[in-house]
């Protein structure tokens, strides 16, 4: 697991050679763009709840069969399974985007996740529907266009970090799919 930090200096190193050039601007960037990039993580994780719990809610308005006897939200212990599930997925999308590195979600949350989930018989179309609930949730939080949800934010563009909080969802997509 990598920071944006470490990446950098850790293929300094590779390559015996100082951080310096476009790597150096890289860093300073990231530095410069800090504030929003705490901004960014702190508004996903103090909505957090509200992001999962209406991102499960959609998926289940979708596919009401999911809450049916059989279907996999049902009963309590399942629907509050799926629920922790979303909360992890979520932590782990918002430590990347702290990072500036997606190797912390890759590692610790999607590396065997997609075979987890068919063993267990989970169905992959549903989780890929939350999931895009939460990315365009967590989204409209950083650039701030959660509807009856807006807070102060820092000046600046936050389109890049939406983005990044965009490819990290994208992500979680890509390897339950």
């Amino acid at each position: 697991m990598l920071d944006a930090f470490s990446r950098v200096v850790v293929n300094s190193d590779a390559k015996a050679t100082y951080v310096s050039g476009s790597d150096l601007q890289a860093l300073k960037t990231f530095i410069s763009e800090g504030n929003k990039r705490l901004d960014a993580v702190n508004y996903i994780v103090s909505n957090a709840s509200c992001i999962v719990s209406d991102a499960i809610s959609g998926m289940i308005c979708e596919n009401p069969g999911l809450i049916s006897p059989g279907g996999n939200c049902y009963t309590n212990r399942r629907m509050a399974a799926c629920l922790r599930d979303g909360e992890i997925i979520l932590r782990y999308v918002s430590y990347a985007v702290l990072a500036g590195d997606a190797s912390v979600l890759e590692d610790r949350c999607l590396n065997g996740l997609k075979e987890t989930y068919i063993a267990l018989g989970v169905p992959t179309n549903s989780t890929v529907r939350a999931v895009g609930i939460m990315k365009a949730a967590a989204v409209a939080f950083v650039t701030n266009t959660a509807s009856q949800r807006t807070i102060e934010v820092a000046a600046g563009d936050c389109s890049a970090l939406a983005s990044e909080v965009g490819s990290y969802c994208d992500r979680v997509t890509a390897a339950v799919s």
